[in-house]
């Protein structure tokens, strides 16, 4: 029996059994068999009912939601500008960028589709799953697959008992089981189709899976959107404080429920705002609750929104929350700040696990090059260029300056891009200054061989060459 037909027969097992029982795919197909070894299968929204919960109310979030989605929206809007190239790199840093044919497949992962395309829906699935699936066709074709559907099936050579659990676990291929269509076996390798597996945020509690930015916060979600409905409402309901009406005790129980519907007929909802109230003999209204301005209402809201900014690694101030267009986080200095902590901080990161994400999907010009990115389209990121090249500047300066003084121009460039001066290497020469001097003879060369002193001519004034010629 192949491997899906195995999966198929334990998931029907379990369809037939008790009624209570979760569809668990770890009780479905506990393990089976690949390749000589057992394997276990561990799913994208982590195995449990309630874990499949939290990935459904993150996805469900990024649309009803409006923070999450301007956070979201604020990531990809950048994060999908950047562009892929092959570097080398020396140093652990990147050298020259260059690119080749391969790159092609990125440009264009599907017809119509664009870098920015690709970027963005890996992006959404990240912030929303932890986790964005790309698998490279046979076509050469890219496809982002929906990370609810993709199983990650683990393997171990030292224990078949709990692969999870070996020291030596590793991937050993997805299968992809959408809702209404047969299952599909990617192996690793590659044999059936490149993946590339992107989660930039790791859960702490599976192995290779991705966590969601928003499951942290789950609960500040959960108080916004309760916060954005009492909103609603507070407006819906008289856009008043709370009232309660007491009524004397001889007042009979029709007359009460009478009362109640005349007073939410002409006084509730938003037309009915600010309206005068009358109150007949026996009843006593009393204000209860409070208002927004009692609340504080933008300053706890505004709060919540703060926390799920600091979630997603961008700035209030960029996002547009009002937290972050109060006091001095406007100022230039400020906002610079907050650039730089989305630029430096967010991006960068993403930017460089996605092209290390990818790079499985093509076949590199040689062993030494990698794919790395690329930020010059990038309007967000032009002041960085800016910082850059005044660093440049300095860099050139301190160079020139040591290689006036003597030292070897490749020496003084590796030592300055380095951060190392014990990489420089001296010439011997000096410079004219550290030199006493010379009227007008020879310049004095400390390194030069003392000269031969001169012969001395002998008594009498003659010239050995004279008296050899008596």
């Amino acid at each position: 029996m192949g491997l899906l037909e195995r999966i198929e027969a334990q998931r029907a097992a379990a369809r037939t059994g008790s009624r209570d029982a979760p569809l668990d795919l770890n009780q479905w197909a506990q393990y089976f068999g690949f390749g000589g070894l057992d394997y276990p299968i561990v799913q994208t929204t982590m195995n449990t009912i309630d874990q499949e919960a939290v990935a459904l109310t993150t996805a469900a979030a990024a649309k009803t939601n409006g923070p999450i989605f301007s956070l979201i929206l604020a990531r990809q809007q950048i994060f999908s500008q950047a562009r892929f190239q092959w570097t080398r790199f020396s140093g652990g840093a990147p050298t020259d960028l260059f690119g080749s044919p391969e790159l092609g497949l990125l440009e264009r992962p599907w017809p119509g589709g664009t870098t920015g395309d690709l970027l963005g829906r890996m992006e959404w699935n990240a912030s929303t799953a932890g986790n964005s699936y790309v698998r490279r066709t046979r076509a050469d074709r890219l496809n982002v697959l929906p990370p609810q559907w993709v199983i990650i099936v683990l393997g171990s050579q030292t224990n078949a008992d709990n692969p999870a659990e070996a020291p030596d676990v590793e991937v050993a291929g997805y299968v992809y089981d959408p809702p209404s269509g047969p299952m599909r076996f990617y192996p690793a390798d590659g044999s059936n189709g490149r993946m590339a597996h992107y989660a930039p945020i790791p859960d702490p509690d599976f192995h290779f899976l991705g966590m969601s930015w928003i499951t942290p916060v789950l609960r500040e979600l959960q108080a916004d959107s309760m916060a954005t409905e009492h909103k609603a409402r507070f407006f819906q309901n008289a856009a008043t404080p709370n009232l309660a009406i007491k009524f004397d005790p001889s007042v009979k129980l029709q007359q009460v429920q009478a009362f109640k519907e005349l007073m939410e007929e002409e006084h509730t909802g938003v037309a009915n705002a600010y309206r005068t109230l009358y109150m007949g003999g026996g009843a006593d209204p009393k204000v209860i609750g409070a208002d927004m301005r009692q609340l504080d209402f933008a300053a706890t809201q505004g709060k919540g929104e703060s926390r799920l900014a600091a979630a997603a690694g961008v700035p209030p101030s960029w996002v547009g929350f009002s937290e972050g267009l109060q006091g001095s986080a406007l100022n230039a200095g400020n906002f610079s700040s907050a650039r730089r902590r989305l630029s430096d901080g967010t991006l960068e990161h993403l930017w460089s696990n996605a092209a290390a994400s990818l790079e499985p999907l093509l076949t590199p010009p040689d062993s030494g090059s990698s794919l790395w990115y690329t930020t010059r389209s990038v309007a967000f990121m032009r002041e960085d260029a800016e910082v850059l090249s005044r660093i440049q500047q300095t860099q050139a300066q301190t160079i020139t300056a040591l290689v006036r003084d003597g030292f070897t121009p490749d020496s003084a460039t590796q030592a300055v891009l380095n951060n190392d001066m014990s990489l420089l290497k001296h010439t011997g020469l000096t410079s004219v200054q550290l030199l006493p001097p010379s009227n007008g003879q020879e310049p004095f060369n400390p390194n030069a061989p003392a000269a031969p002193p001169a012969e001395q001519p002998p008594a009498g004034g003659a010239t050995p060459a004279e008296g050899a010629g008596q």
